[in-house]
């Protein structure tokens, strides 16, 4: 199977609090963004790889001049004001041999290659996998006043990261079924769900963490310099 990623570097960076957007700010010497393509780069069944990057980003073209990859690294498509319409477009944009799909935030830097294997074995099975990480703390879900409605069985629960892999045809079929209703989509499995397409938990990573804040930016600065030490 031919593998393809939308690498999702869309975001304008506002939460993060600078005017560089996140994807690109320096960590340990290089962007962020370059971290996520190096992590990506260990995996060998990745053939390509679809940025999808904001309107008029004045970066990108800079960050990644020079850079060589052992997958196509294809020019970036223009992505929208909601994660669904990035996804879109960029699963437009892939070449018609891309057999599964793969849906990974930029922001996500340090996908190992453990992680990498397991999500796209586990897609190849079943057809649609998530990397997800076991919940240790108690989750309670509220009502709109604050008031505790239910306390769910945190056995069964999951965080999920990315990326997320699917097969292409499954991902085509969803966004078209779920098309009035994706922007209530939190991720993309959520549109295969909805779509009645069976999702099936890899095995995610801690340090597979989205950077988010600024503290998410000293961790990672910190483990960075650990992990070379």
């Amino acid at each position: 199977m031919r593998v393809g990623i939308l690498l999702l570097a869309a975001g304008s960076g506002r939460r993060f609090g600078r005017e560089l957007p996140k994807q690109y700010v320096p960590v340990s010497g290089k962007p962020l963004l370059l971290h996520t393509l190096e992590s990506l780069a260990v995996e060998p069944r990745i053939s390509v790889i679809q940025p999808v990057i904001a309107k008029d980003d004045a970066f990108y073209s800079s960050v990644i001049t020079g850079a060589q990859f052992p997958f196509e690294l294809l020019p970036p498509v223009e992505g929208g004001e909601e994660r669904s319409i990035s996804m879109q477009r960029g699963l437009a944009a892939l070449p018609n041999d891309i057999d599964l799909v793969g849906v990974h935030d930029a922001a996500r830097p340090l996908p190992s290659k453990a992680l990498l294997k397991d999500v796209l074995d586990v897609a190849e099975k079943y057809g649609a996998a998530i990397p997800g990480m076991p919940v240790h703390d108690t989750v309670k879900r509220v009502n709109s006043e604050g008031r505790v409605v239910e306390t769910p069985d945190r056995t069964v629960l999951r965080a999920v990261q990315t990326p997320q892999v699917a097969r292409r045809d499954w991902f085509i079929q969803s966004i078209e079924m779920e098309k009035n209703r994706l922007h209530m989509h939190t991720d993309d499995a959520s549109v295969l769900e909805a779509a009645g397409f069976p999702v099936y938990v890899s095995q995610g990573d801690m340090t597979n963490r989205k950077i988010t804040t600024q503290g998410d930016m000293d961790w990672l600065e910190g483990y960075l310099k650990e992990r070379g030490s």
